[in-house]
């Protein structure tokens, strides 16, 4: 049998968007189940009931968690649990707590800075805690790592590092005042207006996306000839260094196949520059139904408002994309599959408008 790959991206149902996505892929006579971010809670059902009905095992080659939010790492606790797992890929901040302590004098000892730490990212603990319970391997995804067929383009160690010190939920020293001004502002939602846009103009935001966003793990393999790349919520910074990365991984830009769009189709995310440097530079006009020249996949829910974005649909169209996403049920882009079609994706309209 050729060498085949499957990827599919199952919906999160939630007001905010996650990411839950297989991938099955066969290189020689191995084949290979790669679960990357489980959604919350409530998506793990979903995602055992897939692996159950289109894959017919119990045994996962490789889980990979892209970053420590909730709506990644949270629906691969009952994962863990139910399911055969060869390795738990995760960066885990506090197991370098004995680095970190000279910056947090106050913290007084590495056992209290690996208790904050866990303490601040739950659900990557809880992952943690269920893996050394049932025996599961855990390893760094840190930049240059081999995860089956697939290569970590970022983060690496250093950047990881600065972005564990720059985080909020790093235990610096804060004011009362400072705490509750965050609190706020991060509560209001800013209003959005929207301008109409001629072809080719693209309005991505100035503002950055968080900090546990851009410690997400960036993933690539060429597998049967199409690269692909998995981006998990990565940052403008992230995308960056694992663009820098790339060519040291037989990666030259620009050429991916399959691109998952970071972070639902965020506009903090992107710019332009970055989505040329991946996917090359606007086209003249909108290529015709059926001659698009790559696939950009989003993780996004319908009840989900804000993703994807006007503007990032607007990028990856300018680039010849067909864009799918998971608003309508579960997307699966593959190639050489052995497997019967399960879905119809469908292409998004161009948006003659853009966030202001």
């Amino acid at each position: 049998m050729a060498d085949f790959y499957e990827i599919d991206f199952l919906p999160v149902h939630t007001s905010k968007s996650g990411d839950c996505i297989c991938v099955r892929y066969q290189i020689g006579n191995e084949w290979f189940l790669h679960v990357v971010d489980g959604g919350y809670t409530a998506t793990a059902p979903d995602l055992a009931a897939h692996i159950d009905k289109y894959f017919g095992t119990k045994f996962i080659n490789s889980v990979v968690v892209t970053h420590p939010d909730q709506d990644h790492a949270e629906g691969l606790a009952p994962i863990l649990e139910t399911f055969t797992v060869g390795k738990l890929w995760m960066l885990r901040p506090w197991i370098y707590a004995q680095e970190l302590l000279p910056h947090f004098p106050r913290i007084g000892s590495v056992e209290n800075l690996q208790k904050r730490l866990r303490d601040d990212y739950p659900y990557i603990a809880a992952l943690e805690e269920i893996a050394l319970r049932r025996g599961i391997e855990i390893d760094e995804p840190f930049q240059g790592r081999k995860i089956g067929a697939f290569t970590v383009l970022a983060p690496s160690p250093l950047r990881y590092g600065q972005l564990i010190l720059s985080s909020d939920r790093t235990p610096q020293v804060k004011t009362a005042t400072a705490g509750i001004l965050s609190g706020l502002f991060n509560a209001v939602e800013p209003l959005i207006t929207f301008i109409k846009s001629g072809w080719g103009s693209e309005n991505f935001s100035s503002d950055n996306t968080s900090v546990e966003n851009e410690m997400s793990v960036v993933q690539y393999a060429n597998i049967a000839g199409h690269r692909i790349l998995l981006t998990g919520d990565a940052g403008r910074d992230g995308m960056t260094e694992a663009a820098d990365y790339a060519p040291q991984a037989g990666l030259l830009l620009p050429g991916i196949v399959r691109f998952q769009v970071p972070h639902h189709g965020g506009r903090r995310n992107l710019s332009t520059d970055v989505v040329d440097r991946w996917l090359g530079p606007r086209l003249p006009s909108i290529l015709p139904s059926g001659q698009e020249a790559f696939t950009a996949m989003i993780s996004s829910a319908k009840e989900d408002a804000a993703h994807p974005r006007n503007a990032v649909l607007r990028a990856m169209l300018h680039r010849g994309a067909f864009v799918g996403t998971t608003e309508d049920g579960p997307m699966r882009v593959a190639l050489n599959s052995p497997a019967p079609a399960w879905n119809s994706m469908k292409n998004v309209p161009y948006p003659d408008e853009q966030e202001e």
